[in-house]
C-alpha cells in the first residue's frame, strides 16, 4: 500500500480555481496511474466518481463534468499529483480523494481526501 496525503480543501467561492494536491510515500511513482475521485454525500466511498486520472505515461483522463476546465499533472521527481479546477461550481462541492493504481501489481491506495465546499 501507498501512504497518500492530499492538501486541504476549503470553502470556495463560485468562480474560483481550486488546486488540489497529493504527495504519495513511494520510492518511485512511475509505475503508478493517479487519479481523483470525489465522494458525493450520503454515498458510500465504493461509489466514488472519476474526476479525473493520468496515467504512468503521463495520459491524462477527464469526467465529462470537468472537461474543459481540470487540469490534472504529475512530477514523478516530487512523487505528487495535482489537479487544477476553474470557474467551480456549486455542484462541485464533493470529498475529493486522491488515488494511486500500481499498473504492474494492480493494487490501489486512497488518501483520506479534501473537502472541498464551492458556496457564495
Amino acid at each position: 500500500q501507498v501512504r497518500l496525503v492530499e492538501s486541504e480543501g476549503g470553502l470556495f467561492q463560485p468562480g474560483e480555481s481550486l488546486s488540489l494536491s497529493c504527495v504519495a510515500s513511494v520510492s518511485s511513482l512511475s509505475h503508478y496511474a493517479m487519479g481523483w475521485y470525489r465522494q458525493f454525500p450520503g454515498k458510500q466511498r465504493e461509489q466514488r466518481e472519476l474526476v479525473a486520472t493520468i496515467s504512468s505515461g503521463n495520459i491524462p483522463n477527464y469526467a465529462n463534468s470537468v472537461k474543459g476546465r481540470a487540469t490534472n499533472s504529475r512530477n514523478n521527481d516530487k512523487k505528487m499529483v495535482a489537479l487544477r479546477l476553474d470557474n467551480r461550481k456549486p455542484e462541485d462541492t464533493d470529498l475529493y480523494s486522491c488515488q494511486a493504481h500500481n499498473e504492474y501489481q494492480g493494487f490501489k491506495s486512497w488518501g483520506q481526501g479534501a473537502q472541498v465546499v464551492v458556496s457564495s
